[in-house]
């Protein structure tokens, strides 16, 4: 093994947009605030500012991070009854894990993280799993990727990061990562313009794209 392939978690393993943005409309519906599914696409998951920009526009009595603590609750029922793995995840992490080291590294919190890991049988796959208790900056700084190299002992330049928005795309990049974007039907009109590829799905996925995209690294 000579890199490592480290994946988001939301959007990218598991299905769950829509559930974080179903959870958000129910909190903001306590303040008789009604948010679109685009809405909630450009501001929540595009840029990560959701709860920043929603407090502003909404003049809203609570703050961001106290918006994200309601939040959380609301959120973890929903996950826990609906939760889906995306399309292609075990067949790639499959084909990938005799060729990489794979990890995860994720905003989400690690009582979610460990419940998905086990409920879906994912968690044999991964040799780390970074979650937001485990770092300072959630992306789109680099702190989460940067945090996961060290856990799986390579360098960032080493590393091939699948992410589904631009928000994680900048992450990985600032990390020194090679970004893969695989938008899914909320991200694809999301600025994928720093990914080394963009595929159309899981099923692009193979060992030899991530090989030949840490060769092509490995030689500049």
């Amino acid at each position: 093994m000579h890199g490592a392939v480290i994946f988001d978690l939301d959007g990218v393993l598991i299905d769950s947009e829509g559930l974080q943005y179903r959870a958000y409309a129910q909190v903001l519906e306590r303040f008789g605030i009604r948010i679109s599914i685009e809405e909630y696409a450009a501001h929540w998951i595009a840029v990560g500012r959701g709860p920043e920009y929603a407090v502003q526009t909404y003049r809203l009595p609570v703050s961001p991070l106290e918006l994200r603590a309601l939040k959380q609750p609301v959120y973890h029922a929903i996950m826990r009854q609906q939760v889906e793995l995306m399309p292609g995840v075990k067949e790639v992490l499959a084909r990938l894990q005799p060729c990489f080291a794979l990890g995860v590294a994720t905003n989400s919190n690690r009582d979610d993280v460990s419940f998905v890991m086990r409920q879906l049988d994912l968690g044999r796959f991964f040799t780390s799993i970074v979650t937001r208790e485990d770092y300072v900056l959630a992306k789109p700084e680099p702190d989460a990727y940067l945090t996961s190299a060290v856990h799986l002992g390579v360098s960032p330049r080493a590393c091939v990061v699948i992410e589904d928005t631009y928000r994680g795309t900048l992450a990985a990049h600032r990390a020194g990562a090679i970004p893969v974007a695989v938008p899914n039907s909320l991200t694809r009109d999301n600025d994928f313009s720093l990914a080394a590829s963009v595929l159309g799905s899981l099923d692009e996925l193979t060992a030899a794209l991530a090989a030949r995209l840490l060769a092509e690294r490995a030689g500049e």
